[in-house]
This record gives C-alpha cells, structure tokens and sequence, in this order.
C-alpha cells in the first residue's frame, strides 16, 4: 500500500478494518474462553476465567507496546528509503519477543496466586481455578508476542490482511479445542487455557513463516535471530513508552478489577461479559489509531508533515464514526448477546449496567488514541505514555479512594471509565497542538 501519496479516507478504512478484525479476533479468543467456561463448566469458572483478563491485559500491552516500536521505525525507514536497515530492525524485534516472551512464562508460573489474591478474588475453587487458568495462558506467551512482533512487521509495510487470516485460522481452532476440550472431556478452565495456547502458537507459526518465505527487506531468516544494540534503542525510544502506556491502562483496569471484585461472583462475571463487547468497539477504535501511527511514521518520514495532519483528522473522522456504530449495536443487543453468555440474572443486571454506563461513550477512546498515535509517529512517544499513566492511574486511583469509597455502588465504579476518558482526551488534544506546532518549526528550520 502506497501511503505517501493517494486519497487518505479510503487507504486508512482498507488499513483499519483488516487490523480491527484482527484484534477482535485475538478479543475472541478470551471471548470465546469466556462463553464456553461461562455456559460448559459453570459460573466459578466463568468467573475464574474473566478475573484474569486486567492481568493478562498488563503483561500483553507492555511487552505488545514495544511491538509499535517496530511498527514506527521500520515505517520510518520505508519513508526515508532506508531499506537496508529493515531487515535488522525485523530480527532484532523477533529475538525480543521471544526473549520477552519467555521470560514471562517462567515469572508467570510463581507470581499467578499472589496477584490473583491481592486482587481479592475469592477465595475457594474461584481462586484455584484462575491461578490454574493464568499458569497456562502464561505458557503461551512467547508465541503471543511473536505474533504480534510479526503483525507489526507486515503492518510497517502496509500489510493487514496476513496477519488477520492467521488468526481467524486460529480462532477457528480455538472454538473447536475450547468445545471439544471443555464438554467432551470436562476439562474446565484447563480446558480453555490449553485451547487458547495451542491457537496462540498457530497463529505465530503463520507470521514467522509469511516473514521466512517473503523475499523483500522484511525477509526474516532464523539463523540471523539477534539483538542489534543500535536498533534496539530505537525500537524502545518509541516502543517503550507504549507498551508503558498500555501495561499503565491495563494496570488501572486492574485496580477496577478489585473494586468489581467487591461485589462478588455475579458482578465479577457479568463485568467480564460485558467487558468483551466494550473490547471489540475499543479494537475498531485502536485499528484507527495504530494506521495513523503507521501512516504518519511513513510520512513524517518522508518530510510531508501537511498530510501528517490530515492522516489524523481523517482518522479520527473514521475512528469515531464505526466505534459508534459498532456500540449502537451492541447497546441494542445488549440483553441476546448477553444470554449467550449466560442466564443467570445476577450476571445479567451487572452485564447491563457496565454496557449502559460504559459503551455508548467508548468512541472518545478512539479520539484521544489517534491523538496519541500521532505523536508518537513523529517520534515523541513519552508524552502521550506520561498522559496516559496520569490520566488512568492517577485519575482513577483518585476515584476509586474518593469517590467510589463514599458511595460504594456499582454504578459509581463504572462511572470512573468515560470520565477518565474525558480527562485524558483533553490533555492528549493539548498535547498534539503542542507537538505539531514544534515539529513544524523545526522542519521549517531545517529547510532553510
């Protein structure tokens, strides 16, 4: 895909909409998990598995966050024809990932019990069950974060489509082990964690393979797997603020976690549920972000800085028009798609609060992480980490201490999401003024 020239509405949609339906696919996978523990193996185990979805979300964003790192480098580099310098960026990306990823599932096996616990999951078979189920999503790791290295690679270069058909393979998969695993064998929460791992590793397989046998610059050969020191600086200039900024958001569903784990099983699991629906309005808004970030390296690269603009009015036109459209549908279908889940009506009235309450506002999320995913994509990837991390942690840690503490509800606790978001949607519109005006100027400079 030719991104420094072109009509941008059209070429940003093609971009986006195989990204969003890939990252609804790995939502999938949890979602997936969640229905067949939730209807197959009962609500403990509905529960156990959806308490580990804010961990989980941690330990994937700060180690995927590096992957956008990639992402805006080797986008850079196509910009500036430096084609030379890619296929060291890809190796040392894939080594990275691996060495991450491993290092998590060996970490992952002594601290799942502790911090399930001071979450406040409760004690008994729900607890056993997730420290079970967290155990053996953890082993999988490795090939969660070659995958999403990959993805990142192939998306550098404008390619979405790939990484997208290797996780509805995948996902087929992983309905089928999750069916087969939990009601023929009555495998429980084992069951759909050893399905989710097994998918995993497919769709890993896939990208390394697509990387092996592509003959351009991306090209990767396993025998030339490294860590180059000078690339590596960079892919963490940018990817670590990131993955900051994601484990950060993460890290703060966590604390939310903990107050939705106050209200015990019916809440937890009917927070999980809606949860899943908020996550695919959330990824169609990402998709939108993580193509301008994309986008904008390319052209930042390139040294048209006018049509960096324009790449983010556009996509934050899109990105908050199909956000909205997907929550519209799932708000009006809130009562069908949450019977597929389960029909326990304690769950059900904590499903329908969290939807009421949270999704019909899940388009400013797509606002404010176009915003980000712009600056970042001209290589200020700090600030848009430091404003997440005060706007998320620091703005709901405020609530939940303050707010929710005197008026311990459920709806309160909710009511933290969408006024956080417009928190940081304010700071995060502050800051893009701020940068682009700068690097204007200094391109300005630079030319005379």
């Amino acid at each position: 895909m030719n991104m420094l020239s072109g009509s941008l509405w059209n070429k940003l949609i093609f971009f986006a909409f195989p990204l969003a339906a890939t990252n609804i696919l790995q939502q999938l996978f949890n979602s997936v998990d969640t229905a067949v523990a939730g209807r197959f193996a009962g609500d403990n185990a509905l529960a156990a598995v959806g308490a580990n979805a804010s961990i989980i979300s941690v330990f994937v964003n700060l180690f995927s966050g590096l992957a956008i790192g990639t992402n805006v480098v080797i986008a850079t580099f196509v910009g500036q024809k430096r084609k030379k310098d890619i296929p060291k960026v890809v190796h040392t990306s894939i080594a990275l990932a691996l060495l991450f990823g491993f290092a998590i599932s060996f970490l992952g096996l002594f601290i799942a019990r502790p911090v399930l616990a001071v979450m406040g999951t409760p004690k008994g078979e729900v607890l056993d069950l997730a420290v079970v189920y967290l155990r053996i999503y953890f082993v999988g790791m490795p090939a969660i974060l070659v995958y999403n290295y990959g993805a990142a690679v192939l998306r550098s270069i404008g390619d979405t489509k790939r990484p997208m058909f290797a996780l509805i393979l995948s996902g087929i998969v992983n309905v089928i082990l999750n069916l087969l695993l939990v009601i023929c064998f009555d495998m429980s929460v084992v069951g759909v964690a050893i399905a989710t791992v097994i998918s995993n590793i497919i769709s890993a397989s896939i990208v390394v393979i697509t990387l092996i046998k592509n003959d351009s610059e991306i090209h990767l050969d396993l025998r030339k797997l490294s860590i180059n020191k000078k690339y590596l600086k960079k892919i963490m200039a940018i990817g670590a603020p990131a993955g900051i900024q994601g484990a950060v958001f993460s890290l703060s569903n966590v604390l939310i976690q903990t107050g939705i784990n106050s209200f015990m099983e019916d809440a937890m699991s009917g927070s999980s549920i809606a949860l899943t629906f908020e996550c695919f309005s959330f990824y169609i808004a990402t998709s939108f972000s993580q193509a301008a970030v994309t986008f904008v390296s390319q052209n930042y690269g390139a040294g048209q800085l006018k049509r960096c603009r324009r790449i983010t009015r556009i996509a934050m036109i899109e990105g908050f028009l199909f956000t909205e459209i997907a929550s519209c549908i799932f708000f009006l279908t809130r009562y069908q798609l949450i019977h597929l889940f389960t029909l326990k009506s304690g769950i059900v009235y904590y499903a329908i609060w969290r939807m009421t309450i949270v999704m019909m506002l899940e388009g400013m999320t797509g606002l404010y992480e176009i915003l980000g995913a712009t600056i970042r994509g001209t290589g200020h990837s700090t600030l848009p980490a430091l404003i997440t991390t005060f706007g998320t942690v620091g703005f709901r840690v405020f609530w939940l201490y303050t707010v929710f503490k005197y008026h311990h509800s459920f709806k309160v606790l909710m009511a933290v999401y969408p006024c956080s978001w417009l928190f940081i949607m304010i700071m995060m519109t502050t800051a893009y003024v701020i940068i682009i005006r700068k690097v204007f100027r200094e391109h300005a400079e630079i030319i005379t």
